[in-house]
């Protein structure tokens, strides 16, 4: 059965890390000025498609599609597995299955916490993107600009924080008086958990994570949910939506970012030699199997 742990908090001794800006081949990552390269092309295009999509609609509609968890019952490995399959459109960085950023990830998270009590941080690292299975055609093959790349709330004004926001202007939303406000239909510092995000992984796996009953404490699943959410970890934007629990999380978030970005490798890794290990934290935190 899934153990409930006591929530991590933002201890003041416990001091950010230090965050690296290339990877081990002298690489940056989020570079989205190489015009010249055929995959930033693509990743331009899909952000076109994905701002001018996203509509609160649109969100409202894939939430009440996807949060019945009527598509598929299996275990938090076998969705990893699936990521096998997956190359996502909207990394500029990387062309690695998803299965092995998984583990770059978890990897990063556990040399940087390697005490036993941060092994929810690992396991975090290893389930983050899982939610990507939305696109996998046992799942009905949900175009990506609905899955992945970075995440934003609807319903109110779009922040210059947002990657590549001048795709906005032809959504549906941008010129409708409701959501033109910095608020738009939220109450100031109302709460990240009250502001209705761009439909996409984090979300799902959350809820998914949620809705069957995992013990992983609330860090977890502030990383789970709002990793994709760059304009506020990285920018400072739509802090006026956030309350005192948004802040205290965001350390966690930010700390999560750094693994997440840094720890991308066009090295392999050795699944199995890890899969003991991961497997064993699966089972501390997660039922055998849940609901998709």
């Amino acid at each position: 059965m899934p153990v409930p742990v006591e929530e991590p908090f933002h201890d003041e001794n416990i001091q950010p890390t230090k965050q690296a800006k290339m990877n081990d081949y002298g690489t940056t990552f989020r570079n989205y000025d190489d015009k010249e390269s055929e995959r930033q092309k693509n990743v331009d295009a899909f952000y076109k498609e994905n701002h001018e999509k996203q509509s609160y609609a649109f969100v409202q509609k894939q939430r009440e599609e996807w949060l019945k968890l009527d598509k598929d019952v299996m275990s938090i490995w076998d969705a990893a597995e699936l990521l096998n399959e997956l190359i996502d459109e909207s990394d500029p960085d990387l062309d690695l299955p998803q299965i092995e950023h998984l583990l770059q990830t978890a990897e990063g998270c556990r040399s940087m916490y390697p005490d036993a009590e941060y092994d929810w941080f690992h396991l975090t690292g290893f389930i983050h993107d899982l939610g990507k299975v939305m696109s996998h055609k046992k799942f009905g093959e949900l175009p990506q600009w609905a899955v992945v790349g970075d995440t934003f709330p609807v319903g109110c004004a779009y922040d210059k924080g947002i990657i590549l926001s001048k795709y906005f202007e032809d959504n549906a939303d941008f010129n409708k008086p409701e959501y033109r406000s910095k608020c738009g239909v939220y109450a100031k510092n109302c709460g990240l958990d009250n502001v209705v995000m761009s439909w996409g992984h984090d979300e799902y796996m959350y809820q998914v994570m949620k809705l069957n009953g995992c013990t992983l404490p609330l860090a977890a699943q502030y990383i789970v949910r709002y990793h994709s959410f760059y304009a506020w970890h990285t920018a400072n934007a739509y802090d006026h939506l956030c309350n005192e629990t948004d802040r205290e999380m965001l350390f966690w978030v930010r700390e999560f970012n750094k693994n997440d970005l840094y720890s991308k490798s066009t090295k392999t890794i050795d699944i199995g030699e890890l899969k003991e290990y991961y497997t064993r934290l699966i089972n501390k935190y997660f039922p055998a199997k849940l609901r998709w």
